[in-house]
């Protein structure tokens, strides 16, 4: 009977959250329906690192259109937004260490201003000037395995990064 009883209960729960507006992050979007194009091409990178710009970039334009809405392209012609922005900052820290004085885990933080403007009028639709991204990642290594550090969390976490940063921009955060 009690069984039951909470069945119903998280049915009920289920069905008011669902009339009050709640969604599962990441499927949502605050952005008008009549974006639908989006211009992107590549952040400008404003750090040290080499090609950092290009990974994360490529992540965007795939998350961008991998929630079903969007068609990403390179130009302006027939875009209703465009999206545009730099990697302003890329720093990787050892946060765990081995027995032998190896780090082990590493925290990836990456900061981007980024915007998102309607075409042609530039009416901003979404911006962050320091959008922040910060995320762990456990490294096994021996130590006579040589691996960029820096390339591997970039690789790791790009992924990440690209849905937050969408995530972020569709939910208006």
């Amino acid at each position: 009977m009690r069984r039951h009883a909470r069945g119903l209960l998280l049915c009920a729960v289920l069905v008011a959250a669902a009339g009050c507006g709640y969604t599962l992050v990441g499927k949502g979007s605050t952005l008008p329906e009549d974006v639908r194009v989006v211009e992107f091409t590549t952040l400008e990178n404003m750090t040290q690192r080499v090609g950092l710009e290009q990974r994360l970039s490529g992540e965007i334009a795939r998350e961008l259109a991998s929630r079903g809405r969007f068609k990403v392209q390179a130009t302006a012609e027939g875009a209703d937004a465009v999206l545009s922005g730099a990697v302003v900052g890329f720093n990787l820290f050892p946060v765990a260490f081995d027995s032998q004085g190896r780090a082990t885990d590493y925290q990836v933080q990456i900061t981007t201003r980024a915007s998102l403007k309607t075409l042609p009028d530039g009416k901003v639709l979404w911006e962050n000037p320091a959008f922040t991204f910060r995320d762990n990642y456990q490294f096994n290594a021996t130590a006579a395995t040589y691996v960029d550090r820096e390339n591997d969390a970039i690789d790791r976490v790009a992924d990440r990064f690209a849905q937050s940063l969408v995530t972020s921009m569709l939910e208006g955060f």
